[in-house]
């Protein structure tokens, strides 16, 4: 059973910064695209950033130079690391493995 969990999403002020994790269970996450989206109220889903089997990176213009997505291999978890986080930013951040996701962790940005 492939189980995607999300964390570290909270409140913070404008122009913090969090680290937001995905831990795979029942799945490769290396092996695999892994995808961070983020969605807001009465908005479009975002792809925000993506990291490949190779570890090639891509980036929503929204999140370049903001965003980095990383992995750990031996914790089979992906990462997000997001700084000088904008209200604009408030959302709620899941990630994708094929098509699995997780329940999504609700990031807010305080002005």
């Amino acid at each position: 059973q492939v189980q995607l969990v999300e964390s570290g999403g909270g409140l913070v002020q404008a122009g913090g910064s969090l680290r937001l994790s995905c831990t795979a269970s029942g799945i490769i996450a290396s092996i695999n695209v892994v995808n961070w989206y983020r969605q807001a109220p009465g908005n479009e889903r975002e792809l925000v950033a993506t990291i490949t089997s190779v570890g090639s990176t891509n980036y929503a213009d929204s999140v370049k130079g903001r965003f980095t997505i990383s992995r750990d291999i031996a914790k089979n978890t992906v990462y997000l690391l997001m700084n000088s986080l904008k209200p604009e930013d408030t959302a709620v951040y899941y990630c994708t493995i094929r098509r699995w996701r997780g329940q999504g962790t609700q990031v807010t940005v305080s002005s």
